[in-house]
């Protein structure tokens, strides 16, 4: 990753607060972009790395901060865009605020950072990763929304590797299932009986272990798919969650 100019979006918190400090250590040119500011620049700046924020639900900010950003990085090579939320509801009883957030967090953020890298990428190429989820292939309960919104950015992902290929740009997506502070929060939130239930599901859904995985676990995946290693795989869903997505 050495010299690699690499946009990471959420990365204030969770896995891109994680990759922005890894990817920093392994001599990346690091920006941030996260909307919560005064997080996003604390973990940017421990990082040695750059921070701007960025709504990515909002056109004319995520054009804004990919112009300023990769102006001052001097190009662009790789996008991580990890920017997400994931509420929680039965299916039945979603209601159409948290249907439109999670859409445009997830999916119109997806479109839109994408679109934004690419007029950055369409001479030379590059990488583009965006985070997906297991829950987007093959549905999850309590999370419909959620679920709804990365099958979006599967059929997104899947689509534009192919339109963008000619530029030399590939887009792949990755499915993590990995402890964050998000996660940690939703733990805390259970009681007792639900806890017990729900580590009791992750022992038959996560076959490697039965529980979420680490950070150490995502980020050399992450690195490989930036990397040129990588340079003849796209369009592909690559799994870091224990074996849960496995191919069946």
């Amino acid at each position: 990753m050495s010299g690699r100019r690499v946009v990471i979006t959420g990365g204030a918190s969770g896995m891109g607060a994680a990759l922005v400090a890894a990817l920093s250590d392994s001599d990346a040119q690091v920006l941030s972009l996260d909307i919560t500011e005064p997080e996003g620049e604390r973990v940017a700046a421990a990082a040695g790395a750059a921070f701007l924020r960025c709504d990515v639900t909002d056109k004319d900010s995520v054009d804004r901060a990919f112009a300023e950003g990769v102006r001052a990085l001097g190009g662009l090579d790789v996008l991580i865009h990890a920017a997400g939320i994931a509420p929680s509801s039965p299916a039945e009883s979603t209601p159409m605020s948290m249907w439109e957030s999670t859409m445009a967090v997830n999916a119109t953020g997806t479109f839109l950072t994408n679109q934004a890298a690419f007029e950055h990428l369409r001479e030379r190429g590059g990488r583009i990763i965006n985070f997906a989820s297991a829950a987007g292939a093959k549905g999850l309960p309590g999370k419909a929304a959620y679920a709804a919104s990365k099958g979006a950015v599967l059929g997104w992902t899947r689509t534009v590797a192919v339109e963008w290929a000619k530029h030399g740009i590939t887009v792949n997506a990755i499915a993590p299932a990995i402890r964050t502070p998000m996660y940690e929060k939703t733990r805390a939130s259970m009681t007792s009986e639900q806890l017990a239930a729900h580590d009791q599901h992750l022992t038959t859904l996560i076959p490697l272990g039965g529980k979420l995985g680490k950070v150490e676990d995502l980020v050399p995946v992450l690195e490989f798919i930036a990397g040129e290693g990588s340079r003849f795989m796209t369009g592909q869903i690559f799994a870091v969650d224990g074996g849960s997505l496995m191919v069946r």
